[in-house]
């Protein structure tokens, strides 16, 4: 079932995606790794209940995406500046790692998607990145594009690619 979070889920939607994003700490240098789990651990943090989706099977939470509105400010990763959203954004996908190919990811992203369009929304936009080749996988499936415009480096060589979905 794919649902609004509420604040009580807040521990529980950290849990998921920590552990979802874990894999990560093998292919990223220490530092690195380090800098981005904390990226996330605030992103969560600082994250309204009305930006966060989720998604349980039975009363496990399974997955969970953050889903911001055009004009939310947000700070740029790796280059300290704000930018507004021009167009809702995705953020932080995440399903439980037992939860993989059950296709929970793709009803996350299908909720976004379907939320986006009620709002009126042309676009919808996300950023990953090569290593994260599943999440890349299933937003082309999905219809995603390439832009690179929205592309930034967050280190040397370490590129984080946008993508947009025409609505």
């Amino acid at each position: 079932m794919i649902r609004d979070a509420r604040p009580t889920d807040r521990a529980a939607i950290e849990a998921v995606t920590l552990a979802a994003y874990e894999q990560y700490a093998a292919v990223l240098p220490a530092p690195l790794w380090e800098a981005y789990r904390r990226n996330i651990v605030a992103t969560l943090a600082a994250a309204p209940t009305a930006a966060q989706i989720v998604a349980e099977d039975g009363s496990a939470l399974v997955g969970s995406v953050l889903l911001y509105p055009a004009g939310t400010a947000m700070g740029e990763p790796g280059r300290g500046r704000t930018l507004i959203l021009t167009s809702p954004e995705v953020r932080l996908l995440a399903v439980a790692p037992t939860a993989r190919g059950s296709g929970v990811g793709r009803q996350l992203m299908e909720e976004c998607i379907g939320r986006a369009r009620a709002a009126g929304a042309r676009a919808l936009t996300l950023h990953t990145t090569d290593m994260m080749s599943a999440a890349v996988r299933l937003y082309e499936r999905m219809g995603f594009a390439r832009a690179a415009e929205l592309d930034f480096e967050v280190a040397p060589g370490v590129l984080v690619k946008g993508f947009r979905l025409e609505l």
